[in-house]
């Protein structure tokens, strides 16, 4: 603007000073010559302003062009570097991940009170809740992905938990990734081929690890220990102090870590998302000899429960649920179709374990603490189950720890309709409180008992819709709920039968309510049946007036043993005979157990509550032959007592001289 004005002014100022000019030349030049040199001077003039204006106009353009060029140069710059340090960045990012994916950093705490292992930095397991978790902790980790595949632990300070751990790592596969830790103590019970086992695996302390010492060690399975520590403890009152071990491990590719020869199938599908995930099953995931997991058991003739379905009740023990769930699947008539596992807690393992079978899996949330808690899964699992099936007219109910006889759903098909017979009857069990090997041997009789026994049975819809789901006991009441259905105003005067010889094993030695020493002595002998067809012989003969008339008869004309000697002598029950043989002992009213309780003990049968009788009347096989105990005056069946022979009384300080049983 400034240029523009100059000229302007410019040429104002000499246009009138020419014009002055030409005036004053009017009388000196000619006319022709004015006008030519006014011409000219217009035109230099004309000239000099378009140049004057194209020349600022060139100048502002490249001052405009400098400036953009400049300013895209240097934006152009700064992108440049933020691109280079976001390639920086992410390359770094590459760098690390690249880093995490070919190598695991495995760092683990052994102590008294806490059991921690960290992946790469991140806590995957941790153990510090007080007064729980004693003993060998173990975890299973992926090769190639480094997830944890299985969790463990081993309570070493009591008995066989030492088996149970050399059982699991035997069963877990080759390469593997297994950490091993101490919390409080876990070495009590651990004898010495738990110890050997351990040591195989490379560790250089299993076999001096002792009282109150930790110890931690990481280890590939069939290949070699990656960091092991151990601490001894100063004194037999203290605990060592902790030991803290890091393991770097190379992970191995995808392809290493699953198995490739399995033929294509639904099988092998279920397989593969169970094995590439869980670990610890042995021969399930086997890549050369794989065990099945579909069966096609024969069927049951006559089946009376085909459309019935079956309740598991499960929780947080899958390889109790694995064991269970192949002795149930190749029980003839077994039909997966009917058959659902009731979680109790959102758990993943037993869920891939049902889903492994082709089982419908369900998962409720917990309600209530301990055995409220149990109780409340009942109700929940059998509430759920006749919504499933609203069409059922029967239930039966097993518990994740129990093995199932090849002739299960055969018992039930010939006793179910019993309960439709027969009112005075509320459930048909396929376990024996009293069944141990030394006390029962007839896979073909059945009983009828007062209590409740549980542990694999059979109830109907009605019983359930209209009696027992609307009064069961509350997540508030601390009740077991087989403890409930035997209560006088729930059982209503009714019975349940029970065979001779159980169709259940209970084998969990792990529980809110048990543990391995409790286990031994009450449930690690009871018989079990192992045969596959069996007929249960005049399945009539248990309803109600035809089981007295029979009861009146043997018992008529049963031997009386001698009620002079001791029961709990050695040599008390006879060895040959070839009729029932009958003791009675004192007891005086429906709850008078003294004598009973105390001859149980020394008989080595349930002997902490009175179960499996019938009107004070408890019958078995012993020595393989069949045996009376009638409580006396009670029991009706005392009115065939000898007028001379006095009932045995016996109290809890007599039964220190107990019967030897023959293994």
């Amino acid at each position: 603007m400034f240029f523009v004005t100059l000229i302007s002014d410019f040429f104002i100022e000499d246009t009138k000073e020419n014009k002055q000019a030409m005036y004053s030349c009017n009388s000196r030049f000619h006319r022709h010559r004015r006008k030519l040199i006014c011409h000219v001077l217009k035109a230099v003039l004309v000239f000099l302003v378009v140049s004057m204006i194209a020349t600022h106009t060139i100048l502002i353009k490249e001052i405009t062009n400098a400036e953009f060029y400049n300013q895209s140069r240097n934006t152009k710059e700064t992108e440049m570097s933020e691109t280079l340090k976001l390639v920086n960045r992410r390359s770094s990012q590459l760098k690390l991940q690249e880093n995490s994916l070919n190598t695991l950093v495995i760092k683990v705490t052994s102590s008294k009170d806490n059991v921690t292992v960290t992946v790469d930095n991140t806590v995957i397991y941790e153990d510090k809740e007080a007064l729980r978790g004693r003993g060998i902790h173990v975890l299973v980790l992926n090769q190639a992905t480094g997830s944890v595949m299985a969790q463990r632990i081993f309570d070493t300070y009591s008995p066989h938990e030492d088996d149970a751990m050399s059982l699991f790592l035997s069963l877990v596969s080759d390469k593997r990734i297994i950490v091993f830790a101490i919390k409080d103590e876990g070495t009590f019970q651990m004898k010495q081929p738990a110890r050997e086992l351990i040591s195989r695996f490379g560790s250089h302390y299993a076999k001096i690890v002792g009282w109150r010492d930790m110890w931690a060690m990481v280890a590939i399975k069939g290949v070699r220990v990656i960091s092991e520590g151990y601490k001894k403890s100063p004194d037999f009152s203290s605990w060592s102090n902790p030991v803290h071990i890091t393991a770097e491990i190379p992970l191995s590719s995808i392809s290493e870590s699953q198995c490739l020869l399995w033929p294509e199938g639904e099988e092998t599908r279920r397989r593969h998302n169970f094995c590439n995930e869980i670990e610890g099953y042995g021969s399930v995931c086997s890549c050369s000899d794989p065990s099945p997991i579909m069966f096609s058991p024969p069927p049951v003739l006559n089946n009376q429960i085909s459309d019935v379905p079956v309740t598991i009740i499960a929780s947080n023990r899958p390889h109790y649920l694995y064991r269970m769930l192949r002795t149930l699947l190749t029980a003839n008539g077994a039909n997966p179709d009917m058959i659902t596992v009731f979680i109790d807690g959102f758990y993943d393992e037993p869920l891939a374990v049902a889903k492994l079978f082709g089982l419908r899996g369900v998962q409720h949330a917990p309600m209530g603490v301990r055995n409220a808690r149990i109780s409340q899964h009942y109700k929940s699992s059998l509430s759920s189950t006749f919504q499933i099936f609203p069409r059922a007219k029967y239930a039966i109910v097993l518990e994740e720890d129990l093995d199932v006889s090849p002739d299960f759903f055969g018992y039930f098909s010939q006793t179910v309709r019993l309960l439709d017979e027969d009112p005075s009857l509320y459930c048909i069990s396929a376990w024996n409180d009293q069944g141990y090997e030394h006390t029962s041997a007839d896979p073909s009789k059945i009983y009828r008992v007062e209590t409740m026994p549980g542990l694999g049975w059979i109830l109907k819809k009605s019983l359930y819709k209209e009696e027992l789901e609307a009064r069961w006991p509350t997540p508030d009441k601390t009740w077991d709920w087989d403890m409930w259905m035997r209560l006088a105003e729930v059982r209503r005067g009714r019975e349940c039968v029970i065979p001779d010889v159980s169709r259940t094993y209970h084998f969990g030695s792990s529980g809110l309510n048990m543990n391995s020493y409790f286990h031994d002595i009450y449930f690690n002998k009871h018989s079990f049946n192992t045969v596959r067809d069996v007929e249960i012989l005049n399945v009539d003969s248990i309803k109600k007036d035809v089981y007295e008339k029979l009861l009146e008869s043997e018992i008529s004309h049963a031997n009386v043993l001698n009620h002079d000697q001791s029961p709990c002598e050695e040599t008390y029950f006879p060895q040959k005979g070839d009729k029932a043989n009958v003791l009675y002992i004192e007891m005086s009213h429906a709850k008078d157990f003294v004598t009973w309780l105390a001859l149980a003990k020394c008989l080595h049968v349930w002997d902490l509550d009175a179960r499996g009788y019938h009107r004070g009347m408890w019958r078995m096989h012993y020595n393989d032959i069949p045996l009376f105990i009638i409580g006396a005056p009670f029991s009706p069946y005392s009115i065939h007592m000898p007028v001379d022979v006095v009932p045995i009384f016996m109290s809890k300080e007599e039964t220190k001289k107990e019967v030897h049983i023959n293994n």
